[in-house]
């Protein structure tokens, strides 16, 4: 991994522990404030990117459901019934 991408990690982590501020974390990595807080906006970014994919399972059924056409349950059925 290059020197690069350890310290972007590094950063990551001390915005994600939230102990330092920007400035502080600035000051550690030798950057401008704005840099580390576009950082945390990208951050920030893939959170909200997977909290929005998280919902969505993918199955037939979400999918319509998902169109308006609601689910078997929805119109009393449940499963093959023993006769």
């Amino acid at each position: 991994m290059s020197a690069f991408k350890d310290m972007l990690i590094d950063i990551q982590e001390s915005i994600e522990r939230g102990t330092l501020s920007y400035q502080q974390i600035a000051n550690m990595y030798g950057l401008p404030v704005k840099d580390v807080m576009l950082i945390a906006e990208e951050l920030m970014d893939q959170y909200d990117d997977a909290r929005y994919d998280d919902y969505m399972d993918g199955d037939f059924d979400s999918a319509m459901a998902s169109a308006g056409m609601g689910t078997d349950e929805d119109y009393g059925y449940y499963g093959m019934e023993d006769e």
